[in-house]
């Protein structure tokens, strides 16, 4: 059995290192490096050291789930090829932390310089048609959110637009396709938008609903963006927001390279608060804050 690997603190008014209490489960340093692995192989999601309480806090859920005693049997478990148990691993594993209009000069800059700009189209164009990715949508906020500034600029049902999501954890895809949410999260939603959720029922006011015109621009569906792509695109718009910062260099920038040949010439690709381009990229202009436009 693995040992069970403790780290050092400092015991008030003493030099004596004190050792954290002993775990639940044994969880060794091949462990760690295993999971590691297999997060980077299977998700593209890269875990440094400092995330091995992380990784131990999250997987012991399903140690207990499982019946497990430590985690060199929940490896010898993913080495027998349990698929259902290789995706609960990953949807574990998966942050997912949002919320509506989150970071809302995104979505200042995603109506006056995407919807507007198709709402202006000639009428008898033949490209009348307005196509959006949430890459790693998590719970739905954000699809949700791009669907009610789209339902609010483009009253005329008649416009051919269609919202994108996916993420690779399908535990969050479930609860996002339900579209529904805690009354809190009206907290974030600016005052004319309100209008676009209700109580799912008049016995439970604290959960709402997103309503059916909001929700049926979105469609929801499982991806991995470290694998093959079935759509083809080109996409006016993509959201990868708060999701390559789990990447290292080298699949941060092939995931952006892959982006590029998705998204329509003069279209945007809106990214994370926290995450920048690796360098400069040829395809791509700097338009304001975590804002790039594709080259004409």
């Amino acid at each position: 059995m693995a040992s069970v690997r403790t780290a050092a603190t400092t015991l008030p008014n003493s030099g004596f290192p004190a050792a954290d209490p002993p775990r639940e489960f044994a969880f060794s340093e091949s462990d760690f490096a295993f999971l590691a692995g297999l997060a980077y192989q299977r998700a593209g999601i890269a875990l440094s050291d400092s995330k091995r309480y992380l990784v131990y806090g999250r997987l012991s859920r399903r140690l207990r789930a499982l019946g497990l005693t430590s985690f060199g049997e929940y490896r010898e478990h993913l080495e027998s090829g349990d698929g259902s148990e290789i995706e609960r691993f990953v949807n574990s594993i998966s942050t997912n932390h949002t919320k509506f209009f989150r970071e809302a000069h995104h979505f200042v800059h995603f109506r006056d310089s995407v919807v507007k700009t198709f709402a202006q189209q000639d009428q008898k164009r033949a490209e009348r048609r307005l196509r959006v990715w949430s890459a790693g949508c998590s719970t739905g906020e954000e699809p949700y959110t791009i669907a009610l500034v789209l339902g609010r600029e483009l009253a005329d049902t008649r416009h051919d637009v269609r919202i994108l999501a996916t993420d690779i954890d399908t535990d969050v895809l479930a609860k996002a396709s339900r579209g529904e949410f805690s009354a809190e999260a009206l907290d974030n939603v600016p005052d004319p938008f309100c209008r676009c959720f209700e109580p799912i029922a008049a016995s439970d006011p604290a959960t709402i609903k997103v309503a059916q015109n909001v929700r049926s621009l979105v469609t929801f569906r499982p991806l991995n963006l470290v694998e093959p792509w079935p759509m083809k695109g080109p996409f006016d718009a993509i959201f990868c927001r708060n999701v390559m910062i789990y990447f290292d260099a080298s699949t941060k920038a092939k995931l952006i390279e892959r982006f590029v040949r998705l998204i329509k010439p003069g279209g945007f690709l809106y990214i994370g608060h926290a995450e920048s381009l690796i360098g400069s990229h040829p395809g791509l202009q700097l338009m304001g804050r975590t804002i790039y436009r594709r080259d004409a």
